[in-house]
């Protein structure tokens, strides 16, 4: 089979269209669903039908155990939660496990941007990633669709005579695209005055970023769903008072829009696992989980459930723990952090920016001055009170020495168990060591919980979260934040969970700060409240919610060919 890769390793494509995928409907049988419960798109694709997932909801005794995918602070080049994941699930299938996985779905934009496929590598994908990675069930679209809705409907409102009074540059609901366009980030709209509509300034967001992204990963039902569009705020009147999805008249036929979206996807790993593939939440913006639904099925599915938090464990993982277990009534059983020879060696250096080719050359000087950073992760991951097994994912050019002195520090050094990961190169056989060591910690007794109390002040919360889990040494308020804070108080907001907007490129909110970062203070410049989602968003820095395409964007090395074979798209 031909290569492209530096290890000589079949592309994630040619490795997919060598598999022979199986039916959907036969790959979801062994765990009590059948073609009934099913919305197939294909052979190989399905929504779960509302009906299936209440009755499995209802049926369902005992949840099954729930391990957490999260990571250590990553480099640009991702350091492989996915591929882990997918792998995970295949291991556990090996060693006799009864296991499902659950992940979010591709966004276009850094599809075609940086990332390229989101959908798992090498013998650990999830199937068919073509269409994973493109437009899948429409879940995105119709998301996209759903969020400009009412921004038409808002605007709408402020032509036909506003009789909400709403205050014209106190629109908080801007326009959503799946795709990374810089030139959208800051409009002006209604330049045709009466004919066209009031001029203001407007921009666009990606579609991962919108609020109704978290409010469908958040709900549990089509009913739960349609309240929670209900309560988003778009805008505030002249005095002040919060205007809703609900007081333009547009919840209806939002909640239309989606209605299949909030049905979880259904697909297969390389090795016929099933895996739930649904949502798509931001980590550094929103939650950044898959949908609840989905893990709340799998869970009452399968022995594991394997699920995954985006970013590093400071951003997903501690959102995991405070917003969604709490909405979930869920709680991990264990917690895997992956980290990466290449991330270690990242945070050992000593210049900024990178230099990214470094990495590539054996360095276990490097790797030893980065455990700052994987250390701190571990330390915050112990505080909510669930076993820790770190896996090391593999990478071609990473040595025996540079792998072991991880392993060796894990154990000696943290009294924690670690595991080499090779699910990219060998699918689930390579993930064996790691799950058994997940199977022990797993059924160990968790003593979980959230790191903070909701009805603890706006301010506890956020500092707990600032000291606790990001080593800052207190908080700092600018622009808007203190008084966003009264206001949000006094409307009654206060009890909500606390959702960070921060970088992901480091633990602090100043990106170039590698490692574990100490002496600093964190700086929070507005909160604002995502009312459906259930969690208020607290701003730290500059934090794009629609990026741009790099010089060298993924899409400029993607093609097909005559007979629709596809190249470039990882």
């Amino acid at each position: 089979m031909p290569s492209d890769s530096d290890s000589g390793m079949p592309t994630d494509y040619e490795i997919a269209q060598s598999v022979e995928k199986d039916h959907i409907a036969d790959v979801v049988e062994p765990f009590g669903l059948d073609g009934d419960d099913l919305e197939l798109f294909g052979e190989h694709k399905a929504k779960l039908k509302l009906d299936a997932i209440e009755r499995t909801l209802e049926e369902s005794e005992d949840d099954g155990k729930l391990v957490l995918v999260t990571g250590m602070t990553p480099t640009p080049l991702g350091e492989g939660k996915t591929v882990t994941t997918v792998g995970l699930g295949q291991a556990f299938n090996q060693i006799g496990k009864d296991a499902l996985i659950a992940i979010r779905e591709p966004s276009l934009g850094p599809v075609f941007g940086v990332k390229g496929g989101a959908a798992g590598g090498g013998y650990s994908q999830v199937l068919p990633m073509e269409d994973i990675n493109l437009h899948f069930t429409g879940d995105l679209h119709a998301l996209t669709s759903a969020h400009n809705l009412i921004s038409t409907m808002l605007d709408n409102h402020i032509k036909q005579g506003n009789d909400l009074d709403i205050a014209v540059n106190w629109t908080k609901w801007p326009r959503a695209i799946d795709m990374n366009d810089r030139v959208l980030r800051e409009t002006v709209i209604g330049l045709g005055g009466e004919v066209t509509g009031i001029p203001r300034e407007d921009g666009f967001i990606l579609t991962a970023a919108s609020e109704l992204m978290a409010v469908l990963c958040l709900a549990d039902g089509l009913e739960d769903l349609k309240n929670r569009v209900a309560r988003i705020i778009v805008a505030y009147d002249e005095d002040g008072n919060a205007v809703t999805v609900d007081d333009i008249d547009a919840t209806g036929a939002v909640t239309i829009l989606l209605r299949d979206a909030l049905q979880p996807n259904v697909v297969q790993t390389t090795e016929g696992t099933p895996a739930f593939v649904h949502g798509g939440p931001f980590a550094n913006i929103a939650h950044g989980t898959n949908s609840l639904i989905a893990d709340e099925v799998a869970s009452n599915l399968s022995e594991y459930l394997v699920t995954e938090a985006g970013f590093g464990s400071d951003l997903g993982a501690e959102k995991f723990m405070n917003i969604v277990c709490r909405f979930g009534d869920m709680e991990p059983d264990a917690v895997t952090l992956v980290a990466s020879v290449r991330a270690l060696k990242y945070h050992g250096q000593d210049m900024w920016p990178p230099d990214v080719d470094a990495l590539e050359e054996e360095d276990v000087d490097a790797v030893k001055r980065g455990f700052e950073n994987l250390d701190k992760h571990v330390r915050n991951l112990q505080k909510f009170g669930v076993p820790v097994v770190v896996s090391v994912n593999r990478f071609p050019q990473d040595t025996d020495a540079e792998v072991e002195t991880v392993i060796e520090h894990c154990e000696s050094d943290l009294g924690i168990q670690a595991a080499e990961s090779n699910v990219f190169s060998d699918g689930g056989e390579g993930g064996v060591e790691l799950a058994e060591e997940l199977v022990e910690a797993a059924e160990s007794d968790s003593q979980f919980e959230p790191l903070y109390d909701t009805d603890q002040p706006i301010t506890d919360k956020i500092e707990t979260i600032a000291t606790e889990i990001y080593g800052a040494d207190g908080v700092e308020y600018h622009g808007s934040a203190e008084e966003d804070i009264e206001r949000l108080t006094d409307l009654g907001f206060d009890d909500m969970p606390i959702c960070m907007s921060k970088t992901f490129h480091s633990l602090s909110d100043d990106a170039s700060r590698k490692g574990a970062p100490e002496d600093w203070t964190l700086e929070v410049t507005e909160v604002y409240p995502s009312t459906g989602a259930g969690f208020l968003v607290a701003l730290t820095g500059d934090v794009l919610t629609l990026p741009g395409l790099p010089e060298e964007p993924a899409a400029a090395g993607m093609d097909i060919d005559p007979d629709g074979t596809i190249s470039g798209l990882f």
